[in-house]
């Protein structure tokens, strides 16, 4: 059998592996929006186990980071590999409105969706005046 090889063709699928394409960025894409008082970021991780997915924060930095694994095995000989694998992180810079002490995560199908609440100090509120109901003169 006869193949013919190209270099720049191979080395185009690393670098779409790696920095992925406007159609499919590599790492972790993610939607963020807002909620009934909640920031919510959903990242799609599909065929990570949720044992390898770790959130820090530090100061008003989240980290997230998740392993997909390769398939284990000696006797595997891989015939396609597209889907990328290794480690991925990614860093949120989060805004002092933002409550880091009440970050909630869950993992389901293939999506992390991390809720942060809006912080107290944050929300809008209502402010009462006051009104003395008797009339003051005011001299000149």
């Amino acid at each position: 059998m006869l193949m013919r090889t190209d270099p720049f063709r191979e080395f185009d699928r690393l670098a779409q592996q790696v920095f992925g394409t406007t159609a499919r960025p590599a790492g972790m894409p993610m939607d963020a929006w807002q909620e009934e008082g909640q920031f919510i970021v959903a990242f799609d991780l599909p065929g990570v186990s949720p044992d390898s997915v770790e959130l820090d924060v530090e100061s008003n930095v989240l980290t997230v980071k998740a392993e997909r694994k390769s398939p284990a095995g000696e006797n595997i000989e891989m015939i396609a590999a597209e889907r990328p694998q290794g480690v991925f992180s990614r860093q949120l810079i989060l805004g002092d409105t933002l409550d880091t002490e009440g970050v909630q995560a869950s993992y389901d199908a293939g999506v992390l969706t991390l809720r942060i609440p809006v912080a107290e100090k944050a929300k809008p509120r209502r402010i009462e005046i006051q009104s003395n109901s008797q009339r003051q003169e005011i001299n000149a």
